[in-house]
C-alpha cells in the first residue's frame, strides 16, 4: 500500500506556552481549501482542560498563520451536554456556507447505568454538534444533531446525494452513515465499516476527514486502533451513489506513529502520556496533492501529503 510522506519540519504547530487555553496542546485540526487559503481549525486545550477552537489559515499548505490570542469558538458552560469542551472540528462548504461537525463533551451523571465507557473510567458523555460560518468569526450554532446517542468522529459529505445530507460518525466500535433532508434529523442509520480482527484496525475505527469526491468514487482517510492501541490512518473508498457500500479499503496503514513527536505527547491527569497517536480530521486537495493534517499524540499537529493520481492508480488497481 503507498504510504504518505511526511512534512520535513513537522511539527507544523506546536501549542503556544504563553496562550493559556492551548499551552498543553493543539491537534486534530478541521482544514478546507477555497482556492486561495487553507483555513483551519484546530483543537486547543490549556491547563483548565476544556478544549476550544483556534483559527489559522495558510496559503501554501505548509506554513500557517493568523493565529489569535483568543479562541474562535468555546463550549457554553451552561450547556450540560458541552461543559467540558468542544472537540476535534471538521469542515465542508455546501453552497456558501462552513459548516463544521464537532464532538460536545460532558459526562454522565453519576447515577447513569455502570458500562464499558471504553477508554476512561470516568462516563464521559460525547454528542454530535454541528456549527456553520460563512468567514471564521461568526459561528451560529445548530446545537446537537444526534440525540441520545454517544458518538465521535461526524464527518459530513460535501455535496448531498440523491437529495440528502450524508453523515459518517462512530458508535463504538464502528463507522456509522445517517442520512437527513435538513442537516438536524437524521434517519436509515447503519454500520458500513467495522473493524477487523488481527488487524491494526482491530479494536475499532473512526471517520478522519470528510469524504473527498474522486473519479472512482468517496476517498475518505480513517484512522484504526489496535489491541496495543497504537492509532494508525487507511483509507476506504465509499460509491460515488450510495456511499453506504464500501469499493475499496486498505489492508495495510498509510501511516502510523513512527516519529518521536507521534509517540511520547499530551500528558493526561494522573502523569500518563497519551503515545503512539496520528489521528487526521481534515484532509485537502491542493497542487494534485492530498495534504493529510494529522493529530500526533494529542499535543501536536503534523503535516503528510500523497500524490492523488498515484493514490488512485493504486486503488483503481484493487478495484
Amino acid at each position: 500500500m503507498i504510504k504518505l510522506t511526511r512534512f520535513t519540519k513537522n511539527p507544523i504547530i506546536k501549542p503556544r506556552s504563553d496562550i493559556w487555553w492551548e499551552a498543553n496542546c493543539v491537534l486534530n485540526p478541521g482544514v478546507i481549501y477555497d482556492g486561495k487559503k487553507i483555513h483551519m481549525l484546530y483543537r486547543a486545550m490549556g491547563g483548565d482542560r476544556i478544549s476550544r477552537f483556534g483559527y489559522a489559515y495558510s496559503t501554501d499548505g505548509t506554513v500557517f498563520k493568523g493565529f489569535k490570542d483568543y479562541p474562535v469558538f468555546e463550549s457554553d458552560p451552561a450547556e450540560k451536554y458541552e461543559r467540558l469542551g468542544a472537540e476535534d472540528p471538521r469542515i465542508v462548504k455546501i453552497e456558501d456556507t462552513f459548516y463544521i461537525t464537532y464532538v460536545s463533551c460532558s459526562v454522565h451523571p453519576a447515577t447513569y447505568p455502570k458500562e464499558d465507557f471504553a477508554t476512561s473510567m470516568l462516563p464521559w458523555r460525547v454528542r454530535v454538534s454541528l456549527l456553520s460560518t460563512k468567514d471564521f468569526r461568526s459561528f451560529h450554532r445548530h446545537g446537537i444533531i444526534l440525540h441520545g446517542i454517544d458518538s465521535k468522529n461526524p464527518a459530513l459529505f460535501p455535496e448531498k446525494i440523491d437529495g440528502q445530507y450524508v453523515l459518517l460518525h462512530r458508535i463504538h466500535p464502528d463507522i456509522w452513515i445517517a442520512y437527513s433532508k435538513d442537516l438536524i434529523n437524521w434517519y436509515d442509520q447503519k454500520v458500513i465499516v467495522e473493524p477487523r480482527k488481527n488487524s491494526w484496525d482491530s479494536i475499532k475505527v473512526g471517520a478522519g476527514s470528510p469524504p473527498l469526491k474522486t473519479d472512482l468514487g468517496w476517498l475518505e482517510f480513517y484512522h484504526g486502533v489496535d489491541k496495543n492501541y497504537v492509532y494508525r490512518l487507511g483509507i476506504v473508498l465509499f460509491d460515488l451513489h450510495d456511499p453506504s457500500k464500501v469499493l475499496y479499503r486498505s489492508n495495510d496503514p498509510i501511516l502510523e506513529p513512527n516519529e518521536k513527536f507521534e509517540q511520547d505527547g499530551f500528558e493526561k491527569a494522573g502523569g500518563k502520556s497519551v503515545s503512539n497517536v496520528v489521528f487526521t480530521s481534515g484532509v485537502v486537495e491542493k497542487n494534485e496533492k492530498y495534504f493529510v493534517y494529522y493529530g500526533a499524540s494529542d499535543k501536536y499537529i503534523g503535516l503528510a501529503t500523497v500524490n492523488k493520481e498515484d493514490l488512485l492508480k493504486e486503488i483503481s488497481s484493487k478495484l
